[in-house]
């Protein structure tokens, strides 16, 4: 089994409700974001840009890629950060984690997240306290991957909704887009959602920074619009001007 998931950038219209849900679901922290949208073709954030003498904004969402030759992985220390033997997928043990940020550094993505202490509680209504996200902790073969109390000091990212997809569901951001741009699968399942979605596209699908030999199992498909761009591109370029 090998998850994966595919988001079909002719679909996705830059709501970022797959960044507001999956920030919900997964009770994280403020400041912390596992999916975020950026604006293809710049740096800045929402910015469109002149493509044939006419203003197009177009969009790409990023969160960790689970690569296959995970840099992250390599790079911890304690063998916090691991992939799941059964579903491929990378995922960080928070009792484990020292926080050492060493696979933030190692990541080429830009996706993990340090969680810098106890998160703030949110004030609900007649001054009780507002609890959101999945509501219980969840633990892979004894790693503790989810917890909707996170410990303070610890790195975080996308876990193609681990919770769920051990009872068989879609991860979060999968089910809430409302352009249906997000397909989720098992790669090795020739059935699967993602596989027959895949091998019936009309467009080559293809992965970030293939440079980085990270193999990712997160796969595009470009516009029909316009020639997509690398997002990671854009920001090298910016910071070698």
């Amino acid at each position: 089994m090998r998850y994966a998931m595919a988001i079909d950038l002719d679909r996705c219209i830059g709501c970022r409700t797959c960044a507001v849900v999956c920030k919900n679901f997964n009770a994280q922290p403020q400041g912390i974001w596992w999916n975020r949208v950026f604006t293809s073709g710049t740096p800045e954030y929402d910015v469109a840009v002149k493509v044939d003498d006419q203003l197009r904004m177009e969009f790409v969402p990023i969160s960790c890629q689970h690569c296959t030759n995970a840099p992250c992985v390599t790079a911890c220390p304690t063998q916090a950060s691991y992939v799941d033997a059964d579903t491929g997928t990378v995922l960080v043990d928070y009792e484990r984690c020292i926080g050492c940020r060493m696979c933030a550094s190692a990541c080429p993505y830009g996706v993990r997240q340090y969680n810098w202490g106890k998160p703030a509680q949110m004030a609900g209504l007649d001054d009780t306290v507002y609890a959101y996200g999945y509501p219980r902790e969840y633990r892979d073969d004894g790693h503790l991957v989810y917890a909707p109390e996170r410990p303070e000091g610890v790195m975080e990212k996308c876990t193609f909704c681990a919770q769920l997809t051990s009872q068989g569901l879609d991860p979060a951001c999968c089910t809430a887009c409302p352009g249906n741009a997000r397909i989720f699968g098992d790669m090795d399942d020739a059935d699967s959602a993602i596989r027959t979605y895949l091998d019936g596209a009309d467009r080559e699908p293809f992965t970030l920074g293939d440079e980085y030999h990270t193999e990712p199992n997160v796969f595009y498909l470009a516009s029909h619009e316009v020639s997509q761009v690398n997002p990671l591109e854009d920001a090298a370029d910016e910071k070698g001007a």
